[in-house]
């Protein structure tokens, strides 16, 4: 042992220790312990079990086992009590650290948490898990919550049926009120409720202002046996009342026409019990049939035409071709059925197609007024259309500048449509009285499904008899406003009036035509040959209508000459 005082430096050893001797003699060192390793080695020697207490009583211990002869050196051992391995004095400050510390953090939880005893929980061991005792468990709760939940809803749907009962034969005004604000226009002038059933908000300029009131049913009259009753009560102005149509037939000077636009009708009056919408929409109807009347009516007396146009009362005559005549009737009844008019006293029932053009042309007429072209630059003014804009650039003449500023009105498109419709009907009517009266040839008729209101067409197949393949000729009928346009076979387009002659010999021509062409086919067949054939003949007696068509043949060997003569005629 070295005297006291007395340094002795003690290092390790620079070699590293040998880990592993291989076969061959290599040798494996052990990788030096950085110095975060060291330390932590170094720490984990720290034995924090241990007191002060005991460390001094060993020390007493080895003391008294000295010699008597060392005795002053064991007092200067005593005096100078070296450590026993270099971390003690460290672990000695940590542990005095930490108990000062911990007793802080009490004190300090003791403050804070007003709490002087923490209960910490035991882990135990879970129990093993059994799914189908849990399935089981959640159906269970479920079907139980879900029973709640049912018979809360059965309680809520009973005192709501009961309450709706009570409450049926007395509705809420302001619910009522709020519907009616929905659908129609509605604003508040003083106490009163006016609405609005007018067409001006689509580009109507009627006169008619369209107003009605809205009122508050009393509740005295309103008794408990009594039916549905609507809380809200409707005036329309007098003129509005009831029923009202548009009455439009075409028809000969020979038949008659509704007077003064009234019908025999089934009732007089509207049912009271009316619900207000369908009240509503009735008057609107008969604010749109005034204002579609009051437009043609317009119209006709400002028009300029060979036959003027006759406004009497309630209707409106005018001459569509001669002895036909367009009438438009306003009828305004107070009926409750408009399909149980009685019109067996000699007046034509209306035309369903030519009263929906008329209310398709009015609203075409509103949509023009809403929505004017657009200007261009937009400061020009508002309404000009496009031709009269290029007008300028393209310098266009007088002449060309008065067609732009013309335009058709509501009683010219609808006269265009009863011409063109009277004109098809001739035509069907004619081309069934030829297919009916001649057996031969047969005559097959297809009418063009995608027609127009203007134009329509159908294409005729004359045939003979036994004979399809070989004569068959085709024709096609344009049927326009006024005329007729027919393409022949051979590409050549006859024009024809509406007059009824013109297209009844146009088509016994055809026929004409076509036995001609049948028989020199046939002749060509058989050997025969064609010395003269003509489709307008001038010898014979003079023919009515139509044309006489004839054939002169020869036979093979010379000796005898066939002579047809063919008079078309029905």
């Amino acid at each position: 042992m070295a005297a006291p005082g007395v340094k002795v430096s003690v290092e390790a050893v620079l070699e590293n220790q040998i880990q592993e001797v291989s076969h061959d003699g290599q040798e494996t060192y052990v990788a030096p312990l950085s110095m975060s390793e060291n330390l932590t080695r170094l720490a984990h020697k720290i034995d924090f079990s241990k007191s002060d207490e005991d460390e001094e009583k060993e020390v007493k211990i080895k003391t008294e086992e000295n010699d008597e002869d060392d005795e002053e050196m064991g007092k200067e051992m005593m005096q100078f009590q070296p450590p026993q391995w270099p971390w003690e004095s460290v672990r000695n400050k940590l542990r005095n650290a930490l108990t000062e510390v911990s007793v802080l953090a009490d004190v300090l939880n003791i403050a804070k948490e007003k709490r002087y005893m923490v209960l910490d929980p035991v882990s135990q061991e879970q129990p093993p898990s059994k799914p189908a005792v849990l399935l089981l468990a959640k159906r269970k709760s479920l079907s139980g919550a879900a029973n709640i939940l049912i018979a809360g809803a059965g309680r809520l749907f009973r005192s709501q049926t009961q309450h709706s009962l009570l409450t049926s034969k007395r509705q809420d005004f302001h619910s009522e009120l709020l519907r009616l604000h929905q659908n129609w226009r509605l604003k508040k002038v003083g106490k009163a409720i006016i609405g609005d059933l007018s067409f001006k908000s689509a580009g109507s300029r009627f006169w008619h202002n369209g107003a009605f009131e809205v009122t508050k049913t009393a509740d005295s009259e309103q008794q408990p046996g009594d039916g549905y009753k609507s809380p809200l009560e409707i005036t329309v102005p007098s003129d509005l009342e009831g029923r009202s149509y548009i009455h439009v037939c075409i028809k000969s000077d020979s038949e008659n026409a509704p007077q003064n636009g009234s019908f025999s009708g089934v009732g007089n009056k509207l049912p009271d019990d009316l619900h207000w919408q369908q009240k509503l929409e009735i008057a609107q109807n008969v604010l749109f049939c005034k204002e579609l009347f009051a437009q043609l009516a317009r119209e006709a007396v400002q028009l300029k035409a060979p036959i003027p146009h006759l406004v009497i009362g309630n209707q409106i005559i005018s001459q569509v071709f001669p002895g036909i005549q367009l009438c438009v009737t306003l009828c305004h009844e107070n009926t409750i059925d408009k399909k149980h008019t009685d019109t067996g006293n000699g007046v034509p029932q209306t035309s369903a197609v030519l009263e929906h053009s008329l209310h398709q042309l009015l609203r075409a007429l509103h949509q023009n007024n809403l929505n004017p072209s657009t200007p261009h630059p937009v400061t020009a003014p508002i309404g000009v259309s496009k031709k009269r804009r290029l007008a300028g650039a393209q310098a266009t003449g007088k002449k060309e500048l008065a067609e732009f500023n013309q335009s058709e009105c509501l009683l010219e498109k609808i006269l265009k449509q009863v011409r063109h419709m009277v004109l098809q009907n001739r035509v069907c009517k004619l081309i069934d009285n030829l297919t009916c009266s001649m057996p031969d040839p047969c005559i097959l008729a297809h009418w063009s499904v995608s027609n127009q209101n203007l134009q329509s067409s159908v294409k005729l197949q004359i045939m003979s008899n036994s004979y399809e393949q070989i004569g068959r000729t085709p024709l096609q009928l344009v049927i326009g406003v006024d005329q007729v346009k027919g393409v022949c076979k051979d590409g050549r387009v006859v024009t024809l009036s509406y007059e009824e002659h013109e297209i009844k010999n146009f088509l016994l021509t055809q026929i004409a035509q076509h036995q001609v062409n049948g028989i020199q086919a046939i002749a060509k067949v058989m050997g025969w040959q064609v010395l003269q054939s003509s489709s307008h003949l001038g010898v014979g007696p003079m023919e009515k209508i139509g044309h006489a068509a004839g054939i002169m043949l020869i036979s093979p060997s010379g000796d005898r000459q066939v002579h047809i003569y063919m008079h078309v005629s029905f």
